[in-house]
């Protein structure tokens, strides 16, 4: 079956301009000025915008922590994503204790039979020796060209700093990509400790044993290391203007470093963990302060940060009450786990379906950036980064037919019984956004349709990358 899309204007990273696109089974076959065919069904996109569907390189979904699960699974994360715009997502593969290809494989049994939209992974590297070098290299085969070391979580995700050189350089032999997460894991524990001692318990010490001059100090690290390593780096979940500074620093050098942020980290401070209600902003690493939102957006408008990614790992707020989920009833652990010890809530956030509508009210409605530079950070660049272009990410003859109807001039009441996360909260509750997705397509097949989801269990498919670009 074809379909045509006519009469919209369609938005790339490069250009915008009103063409109509034929989809020929899973993908694009044509764009132009006009086109005329035979059966075909016909989409009417006048006034409406045509988006490459969004990529969200940086998602966890079904992910155990602090005795429970994030709420999202692969089923009802990409519903979420689909509604906010977004067709693909990259989770993480977590180490196990045998090999990796066994973890990988563990990992897509389970993923493979429920996801809703195509996804990908990254491979945690958690523990490392000279077997788990030999088997970084082999994971292109897998369809896996990243990996992710943590400079935090000591005892549980840290590898020394040796071990990330080690880990970078086999990396950087096999074109594959390392992501980093910086903070420094000493210095929070050693707070944390006298915190705790201290009979601290608050959610705000969440951020108070998580200084920002660790995460400023650990991206520089971070850069060096892939400098010596003569490795391509990519710092995950950006906090803090001088995390922005040292990366413009670093590519200043020559270093092979790109980097993003996230919606939460341009919205929020630190001042929300003092709310009454303020384990719902616990996430790591933690939000700052106001002109750290400013370094931030002035990353993202200058070319300094090449990605808006969400982090995305909701939990609920209060899991002994059950919410109501496409006719069911569901209730899961969430951060009331940890309401008389903050080293106990979940740390994460929903936001997946968030993402778009959001920044575009904020970033494109208000001129910080153009709809072109928006498809560029939320689908184009991740794309092109993690291996996926241009099958995903743009609208181009070939690539798949993934694509957000976009309706500029929609205006909408938001929070959580818009969005669509499996969870009983949302951080923009109430926010007035302008400019939202209508209908949303995957590879032809439509998700979503002016507020209908036709999306499947196991209807997406796991996308086997090959190595990226460094932009």
């Amino acid at each position: 079956m074809k379909t045509i899309i006519k009469n919209g204007t369609i938005v790339t990273a490069e250009a915008s301009f009103k063409a109509d696109v034929l989809i020929d089974g899973e993908v694009i076959s044509q764009i132009a000025e006009e086109i005329i065919t035979g059966e075909a069904q016909i989409i009417d996109a006048a006034g409406k915008l045509v988006l490459p569907g969004g990529v969200d390189p940086h998602v966890h979904l079904h992910l155990e922590m602090a005795g429970t699960v994030s709420s999202d699974d692969y089923y009802t994360g990409g519903k979420a994503a689909a509604f906010g715009g977004t067709t693909t997502v990259i989770d993480f593969v977590s180490q196990g204790p045998g090999s990796l290809e066994e973890s990988v494989l563990a990992h897509r049994r389970f993923a493979d039979a429920t996801t809703s939209i195509d996804y990908s992974s990254h491979m945690n590297i958690t523990h490392f020796d000279d077997q788990v070098a030999e088997q970084i290299a082999t994971l292109p085969e897998l369809g896996i060209s990243t990996i992710k070391v943590f400079t935090a979580y000591n005892n549980r995700l840290r590898i020394n700093d040796g071990d990330v050189f080690k880990a970078m350089r086999v990396a950087g032999q096999n074109d594959i990509l390392t992501m980093v997460h910086a903070e420094n894991g000493d210095v929070i524990d050693t707070l944390i400790k006298e915190a705790l001692e201290a009979g601290h318990t608050q959610p705000i010490w969440h951020a108070l044993t998580r200084p920002g001059w660790g995460a400023v100090e650990a991206s520089l690290r971070a850069f060096a290391l892939a400098a010596q390593a003569d490795a391509p780096v990519y710092l995950v979940h950006m906090n803090m203007a001088g995390e922005v500074d040292q990366l413009k620093y670093a590519r200043s050098k020559g270093i092979y470093a790109m980097g993003e942020t996230c919606p939460q980290y341009l919205f929020f401070t630190e001042e929300n963990l003092q709310q009454s209600d303020g384990a719902k902003w616990i996430c790591s690493p933690p939000m700052r302060s106001k002109d750290d939102n400013l370094g931030l957006w002035q990353g993202l408008q200058d070319g300094t940060i090449q990605v808006l990614a969400t982090d995305h790992c909701p939990f609920f707020y209060n899991g002994q009450e059950a919410i109501e989920y496409e006719g069911g009833m569901v209730a899961i652990p969430g951060k009331e786990l940890g309401k008389d010890n903050f080293t106990q809530i979940p740390n994460g956030l929903p936001g997946l379906g968030d993402r778009l509508p959001v920044f575009w009210t904020h970033a494109v409605v208000t001129g910080r950036i153009t709809p072109e530079r928006f498809v560029a950070l939320t689908s184009t660049n991740p794309a092109k980064i993690f291996g996926l272009y241009p099958k995903k990410g743009c609208l181009q003859p070939g690539s798949d037919a993934d694509i957000a109807i976009w309706d500029p001039d929609l205006s909408v009441k938001y929070g959580v019984k818009v969005a669509q996360h499996r969870t009983d909260y949302n951080l923009f509750e109430g926010w007035n956004l302008n400019g939202m997705p209508v209908t949303v397509i995957q590879r032809g097949n439509i998700l979503v349709d002016h507020g209908q989801w036709y999306g499947k269990p196991g209807q997406g498919k796991f996308l086997h990358r090959v190595s990226g670009e460094v932009l």
